[in-house]
């Protein structure tokens, strides 16, 4: 394969960082020596590395949005690294997510619809996935990988749910759906820079920006991975440019707070708050531009250590942008299941197999990334594993296959469980039924009332068809109907939310937090909200219960309810944490809640820590 003009690593991204404050007309004309004028700088890997299968580094984004990069267009937010990325690797450029990031990661994960997991929302227990999935870090370990995740797992923060039982060898995540969340340590309350992170279950403190730490702590593992001889599988999950955005990486937030964002924003926005929008997006420019500095890091390393020509490099966004801001040539952002919430542009790098510059405008998804993935490892899928995705490595390879036309469906919403045709889309070709009835409800009202857009001809979904073409509206919506029948009935209790399992040397201490309890009060993480946990155990035991407070209270008194078992603790005035009893936790499955009465109201704890000592 002939060597293409490619990027150089992270002296390219210093060097392109630096002269984007010069006009315009010179930058380009730098850009444009640039790209003639670069080689490729990738070390020769060892016969032994080439003949084997190949490495893979899967990186998503969060919250980053199919239009925050230079080759989609945006020429506000600098995105050097994936840019050049872009010219050296395969684009699938019709490839769907979902409208936010956990069912995305369940998908990415399992290669099935998120429904079948029993992730179907972000948060109060409902982002956990079901500890019986079988995940492409347990496929890969299995056939002789190193698995290893960095970032945001999302899909469950207790055993058994978490990322290193779910088959990631080695680990270095935050809890909960984003740093800044009640999930957060104690103390350690939205630190994006010196984070308190977990590693392999432990609680650690770590210096730096939270990105910078996550790709360091990669390529370690890459490195040690290469020491083994062994063939590795590293998942990098950003948690930027999620918010909240108090805390960015300070030298580009000062390159950006003076650029004028207005040409990327959509719709209005009222004079008093642009200054405020102005700052929101300058701050989460510098998140994007800081994974983009990483991303040329990450690709130094390889180069470094000989082994980018048969490393996969795959990336992807999980969901649209999280403000109202370009998308291109689509409408919608995150939440929406119009295009401009559910489209990502998907990388696939690998210069042993796919030619730089490779496009593929199949209709692909989150959940075809597994069997790619598989294919490309040469990694048999089990003959008793049912997936929903297909494998899209012709598409990058040239491989003379047939890719048959298909039904994607897209559908995500709040609650506890999902509703037949609340906020879902489907896609076939270019047809795209959708009934965008709004994330934030677990239920809609009033009639279901579809549209359809031909998206060949009107991308940004400005001409509703549905009136044009009935027999297509019914056929798509009775597909629509078959697939949502399919994928509510793949367990017998397919939607009931997973148990935390407690009193095991897996996870001696167990902290139980609002990100994964059952909300029953109030908004679910205001300090007046109340919720309870569903919890098993092997058998009855005595624990050392602490209940933790997030606010500094009078006097308080809560009651700890487990099963049939009851205590009381009182918590004096002004005390967070230390609070603590022992109590008998009963066998089986059983639901453990915590009132604490403050000035004869109830609400919820912070969070609860579950030790057992009988043992």
């Amino acid at each position: 394969m002939n060597d293409p003009p490619c990027f150089t690593g992270a002296n390219a991204s210093r060097t392109l960082a630096a002269v984007w404050l010069l006009p315009r007309v010179i930058y380009g004309l730098f850009i444009s020596a640039v790209w003639v004028s670069a080689v490729w700088v990738s070390a020769v890997s060892a016969d032994s590395v080439h003949a084997g299968r190949p490495n893979v580094v899967l990186i998503v984004s969060d919250d980053q949005g199919g239009g925050d990069y230079g080759f989609m267009g945006n020429d506000l937010i600098r995105t050097p690294q994936l840019d050049a990325m872009n010219e050296c690797s395969g684009r699938l450029t019709n490839f769907y997510v979902s409208p936010v990031c956990g069912p995305t990661r369940a998908s990415l994960m399992t290669g099935r619809y998120n429904y079948r997991t029993r992730c179907v929302d972000t948060y109060v227990g409902r982002a956990m996935m079901d500890s019986g999935e079988v995940t492409l870090a347990e496929l890969l370990r299995d056939a002789g990988y190193r698995t290893g995740i960095y970032g945001k797992w999302h899909l469950g923060d207790n055993y058994p749910l978490r990322a290193m039982d779910q088959g990631f060898q080695d680990s270095l995540v935050h809890r909960g759906g984003g740093i800044g969340q009640p999930s957060d340590p104690i103390g350690a309350e939205g630190k994006y820079t010196d984070p308190t992170l977990f590693k392999n279950g432990n609680q650690v403190q770590r210096k730096g920006y939270c990105t910078d730490i996550f790709f360091d702590e990669a390529m370690d593992f890459i490195a040690k991975s290469v020491d083994s001889d062994a063939p590795f599988f590293t998942y990098i999950a950003t948690n930027a440019p999620h918010g909240p955005f108090h805390d960015v990486p300070n030298d580009l937030y000062e390159q950006y707070r003076n650029v004028d964002f207005a040409p990327i924003m959509v719709g209005k926005v009222a004079p008093k708050r642009m200054d405020e929008q102005q700052d929101k997006l300058a701050r989460i420019a510098a998140m994007i531009t800081n994974i983009d500095q990483n991303v040329g890091r990450l690709f130094s390393k390889l180069d470094d250590l000989g082994i980018r020509e048969n490393t996969i490099v795959v990336y992807l966004n999980d969901n649209g942008p999280n403000s109202k801001r370009y998308v291109g040539d689509m409408r919608g952002s995150k939440s929406n299941v119009d295009d401009g919430g559910i489209r990502s542009p998907l990388l696939f790098h690998w210069p042993e197999k796919v030619d730089a510059g490779t496009t593929a405008n199949e209709l692909c998804a989150h959940i075809d990334v597994l069997p790619t993935i598989l294919d490309a490892c040469d990694v048999e899928l089990p003959a008793n594993l049912i997936i929903d995705g297909r494998s899209f490595l012709p598409l990058m390879t040239g491989r003379n296959a047939p890719w048959p036309t298909r039904q994607l469906v897209i559908q995500s919403h709040r609650g506890d469980v999902p509703q037949r045709y609340h906020h879902f889309a489907l896609h076939e070709n270019s047809w795209k039924l959708v009934h965008p009835s709004g994330f934030g409800k677990e239920s809609f009202e009033g009639e279901c009332k579809y549209q359809l857009y031909d998206l060949s001809l009107d991308p940004k979904q400005q001409r509703d068809l549905a009136s044009q073409h009935p027999n297509v509206v019914k056929r798509l919506a009775n597909a629509y109907a078959a697939w949502f029948d399919d994928v509510s009935s793949t367990r017998p209790d397919n939607f009931d939310p997973p148990r935390i399992i407690v009193g095991t040397p897996n996870e001696p201490t167990t902290v139980l937090t609002r990100q994964d309890w059952r909300h029953t009060q109030g908004k679910p993480w205001a300090v007046d909200s109340n919720g309870h946990w569903l919890l098993e155990s092997n058998s009855s035991g005595r624990y050392e219960v602490e209940v933790f407070m997030n606010t500094d209270l009078p006097t308080a008194q809560a009651t700890i309810n487990a099963g049939s078992f009851s205590q009381r603790l009182d918590i004096p005035a002004g005390k967070r944490t230390g609070n603590r009893t022992v109590m008998q936790l009963p066998s089986g499955q059983f639901t453990l809640a915590v009132d604490v009465v403050v000035r004869e109201q109830v609400q919820g704890p912070h969070q609860v820590s579950l030790k057992r000592i009988d043992d």
